[in-house]
């Protein structure tokens, strides 16, 4: 079957986001067809190039998300009364709060106001379709204007009624750009319109793109979440005023609750992502628990050989960020010592962005302040028992190698999504301490010992107890490296997305129609067997898309 992967900053640029599963589930079904359609987020992310792409990736379509190009469209009288309407119907759903129910239990649209969102949606579609883009539009004063009488209107929110000038022009910016895919000219047989299904591998704006193959093709969804993307967007907006969060939370949260609704099968990638999915308006029986998967042979050597790790040493691994809480580390590290005074901790991991390389240099000068140079201490002079590298060196040349280097393995996070570290650890046959957050829990399945976060005297005393118990720590390493091969490596996650396409494809009547020469459609001419693995089909093979040609070295 042919699948259109449709991606937001991730695959397949080198430095997109998900890039990796994504590689890895292209790679593992050699048998299907994959074209990619690739949302970038940076010019930079664009100049730092592809992944090598293997033979089953047909085509790749790219299209700009961190670039406002200029369409030259220009719309006539009745276009504009047409957009006005949409747009200020649209609007008039997000000043509504995005149409949640008014005692607040739920993140969830009402029926009603799930039917005003999607109906004002498709409408902008159906005219960028129409008139060729809405890229003028969307920005044109226009757009801000109609924004302006929906914040004014009877049943606008007291919040989206305060909304001030900047505050428009700042929501009407964000729209346009979470709008972009109305524009693009991907939902057309010779883009979308071919494929048996699309996949988004995140909500927002990749999910779009796969609502509208869908409203214009018919093309099934199938939604992955590995990170809510409305719970980002609420994160994200935290620190905006009160009126923009309010309107951009009613725009994301009704395009996350018509995603859902629309998709044929959602799958997150825990249970913390699914019960956000629940709760905003998934249906249960659309939800398939996924698990990402990791490639466990780059960890086999360490995870199957005999420990011989250094008894008292604790080791972190991870990007250097404020989420991670290492400054509760370091104080929980400070406890370790007063009860066992040889332990060493080592925090491996490179800095994310200027933010990290800040937090870096705070958690050098909090290890240099908590832990001063001692002559009698059980180290030499000039030796801290905190450590700071990266993998690369030749003492830690591989993530493996990290985590080899301690008997315990640390993860102090306040934040967590799907805990990527931990699985790697747990591959590794380290017995683990972590703070409970995110899917932490779900992942560890009693392997390990979890904490509350933000509590350095909790996560010191659950150290110290694996520290003092080396048959309870290689215990615990054997079951957590078991469970990591049952239900975290490439080939679960690969085989699970065999069987969702497989599923939805044959729930989805053949949309081909074959005509003879006369042009008159020609009955049975998509055999039944088109929708089984494998090129059964006298449909040519498309080659790469000359419009996005492939890198060098990408075959």
């Amino acid at each position: 079957m042919r699948i259109g992967l449709i991606a937001e900053g991730g695959y397949p640029y080198v430095g997109g986001d998900a890039r990796l599963w994504c590689d890895r589930l292209v790679r593992g079904l050699g048998q299907h067809e994959f074209d990619i359609y690739a949302l970038s987020r940076s010019e930079r992310q664009e100049d730092e190039g592809w992944v090598p792409l293997p033979p089953q990736v047909s085509r790749v379509r790219t299209a700009s998300l961190w670039t406002a190009e200029d369409d030259g469209v220009v719309h006539g009288r009745r276009a504009r009364r047409r957009f006005a309407e949409h747009y200020g119907e649209l609007a008039a759903v997000l000043c509504a709060g995005g149409g949640r129910a008014a005692d607040g239990a739920s993140e969830t649209p009402s029926a009603l106001q799930a039917d005003r969102f999607g109906n004002a949606l498709y409408g902008l579609a159906e005219l960028a379709r129409d008139e060729g883009g809405l890229a003028g539009a969307l920005r044109s004063e226009v757009a801000v204007r109609t924004l302006e009488r929906a914040c004014r209107g009877r049943d606008a929110m007291r919040t989206a009624r305060e909304a001030r000038v900047p505050d428009l022009l700042a929501v009407a910016a964000h729209l346009e750009r979470a709008l972009r895919p109305l524009s693009l000219d991907w939902y057309e047989d010779d883009g979308l319109g071919a494929a048996d299904l699309s996949h988004a591998t995140s909500g927002g704006t990749a999910a779009l793109a796969g609502l509208l193959a869908r409203h214009f093709c018919d093309v099934p969804l199938v939604l992955t979440e590995y990170g809510v993307r409305l719970r980002t967007h609420y994160l994200a907006g935290a620190d905006a005023p009160p009126a923009v969060r309010t309107l951009l939370a009613g725009f994301h949260g009704a395009l996350a609750a018509e995603a859902y609704h629309r998709a044929a099968v959602i799958t997150p990638g825990n249970a913390h992502a699914r019960r956000w999915q629940e709760r905003c308006g998934a249906d249960r029986s659309k939800l398939r628990t996924v698990y990402p998967g990791m490639d466990a042979s780059r960890f086999a050597e360490v995870g199957e050989a005999p420990s011989c790790a250094d008894p008292d040493t604790l080791v972190w691994v991870g990007r250097v960020e404020p989420a991670k809480d290492l400054v509760s580390l370091l104080h929980a590290f400070a406890e370790v010592r007063k009860e066992e005074p040889k332990t060493r901790l080592r925090i491996v991991g490179a800095p994310a962005g200027p933010e990290g390389e800040a937090y870096l240099g705070h958690c050098r000068a909090l290890a240099a302040q908590l832990f001063p140079d001692e002559a009698d201490g059980p180290h030499t002079v000039g030796e801290n028992p905190v450590s700071f590298e990266e993998v690369g060196g030749p003492q830690l040349p591989s993530p493996a190698d990290a985590y080899a280097s301690g008997a315990v393995a640390v993860l102090s996070s306040v934040v967590e999504g799907f805990p990527v570290g931990l699985v790697e650890a747990m591959l590794c046959g380290r017995a683990t301490v972590s703070t409970d957050v995110g899917a932490v829990v779900e992942v560890i399945g009693g392997t390990g010992l979890v904490v509350p976060p933000r509590n350095p005297r909790a996560l010191a005393e659950a150290c110290v107890a694996l520290l003092r118990d080396p048959e309870r720590r290689a215990r615990l390493g054997a079951a957590a490296r078991a469970r990591a091969l049952e239900l975290f490596t490439v080939e679960q996650n690969v085989a699970a997305f065999h069987g969702i396409y497989l599923d939805v494809v044959a729930g989805t009547p053949v949309r081909r129609v074959v005509l003879d020469d006369a042009g008159a459609p020609l009955p049975f001419g998509v055999p039944a067997e088109a929708h089984v693995p494998g090129h059964w089909t006298n449909r040519p093979h498309t080659g790469p898309d000359t419009t996005a040609p492939l890198p060098e070295g990408a075959r």
